[in-house]
């Protein structure tokens, strides 16, 4: 089955309608693109025009009115659409799994999950299947715009989207949804009741040995493998308290306040716009940073000694600084 067909019948089998990519739509616009360059070649082929240096007629202009107009913005418009419904919906997801005491009883009736562990699971894995099934979508339609235009303005697309934050398989609430699979399956309850595992087909490891980089690493579908470096690049050791910023980034949540310059009481969105990430050095990237709950609740379950290690260290960083900030406050507020 071709995969235009395969991701039509996926998108109209959602019970919930959900934003998606235009497939057909997008093919139209780059075969009519295809048809409009094949005449214009039986054109000079009939006028005998061609030489043998006009190699750059061998492809659509570079700028093509027919895609660069409708096709870019569309698609822009479409992913956007996409990775935003993933994001509310994996956020609503973690928040009902994550709650407790009264709170997730609230939860639990407002929600149409009915306190379900299975349906639960069964939610997490229509999204991360929405998530992959539409980015493989996206890959392949720039990579048929690539073809059709000889050029390789689809991958300058996509790396545009890349740092609009658009691209899915970026966002931070897929890298949680991994780790609220293992957190599930390792649960006694999810033991005992046998429910679907939230990844078919595939393995989901987490590597924290000595000689090896801790990772966090899914292998999917269509040879999509997602893996996630769970090692913060500023103080070179496994994440604690994790957050992720806009960009992408993960770091422990203290290495972030600092490299934001921000204490822990005044928190990341305080950070000033022009802050830049350690790593790829773009601005504005703190204010929406996301704090990884799932996954902090993976690595304190699964590297239990250095967690306590780390908790006790971190608790007298954060008593420091929280003790620094309130005797500030104190002076101002006395006018010393």
């Amino acid at each position: 089955m071709k995969f235009c067909k395969k991701y039509q019948e996926f998108m109209q089998n959602q019970e919930k309608e959900l934003p998606g990519l235009g497939f057909k739509k997008l093919k139209k616009i780059l075969k009519k693109c295809r048809k409009d360059f094949e005449s214009h070649q039986q054109f000079v082929n009939q006028n005998n025009e061609q030489s043998s240096d006009s190699a750059d007629e061998q492809h659509c202009p570079h700028l093509c009115s027919v895609c660069d107009g409708t096709f870019f913005p569309s698609l822009l418009k479409e992913m956007s659409e996409i990775v935003g419904c993933f994001n509310e919906r994996a956020q609503k997801l973690l928040e009902l799994h994550l709650a407790s005491g009264f709170r997730k009883y609230v939860i639990w009736f407002k929600g149409k999950l009915h306190g379900n562990h299975v349906a639960l699971i069964q939610e997490g894995k229509d999204l991360v299947t929405y998530a992959l099934i539409n980015s493989i979508a996206v890959r392949k339609i720039l990579k048929k715009y690539d073809k059709i235009h000889y050029s390789k303005q689809g991958q300058a697309f996509r790396s545009q989207a890349q740092s609009m934050h658009i691209e899915i398989l970026q966002s931070p609430w897929l890298c949680e949804l991994m780790a609220f699979h293992i957190n599930l399956r390792q649960t006694k309850m999810n033991s005992r009741a046998k429910g679907p595992a939230l990844f078919d087909g595939c393995s989901l490891t987490f590597d924290d040995d000595d000689d090896q980089k801790p990772s966090l690493s899914c292998k999917l579908f269509d040879s999509v493998n997602v893996e996630i470096d769970l090692t913060c690049s500023i103080c070179l050791d496994t994440v604690f308290d994790p957050v992720s910023l806009t960009c992408g980034h993960i770091f422990c949540y203290l290495c972030a306040c600092s490299a934001a310059s921000v204490t822990i009481v005044d928190g990341l969105k305080s950070a000033e716009p022009k802050q830049k990430c350690p790593l790829c050095r773009e601005t504005g990237v703190y204010e929406g940073a996301v704090h990884l709950e799932e996954l902090n609740l993976l690595l304190s379950r699964s590297c239990h000694e250095y967690w306590e290690q780390r908790l006790q260290s971190e608790r007298v960083e954060r008593v420091r600084q929280a003790k620094e900030h309130w005797e500030f406050q104190c002076r101002a507020f006395m006018g010393v």
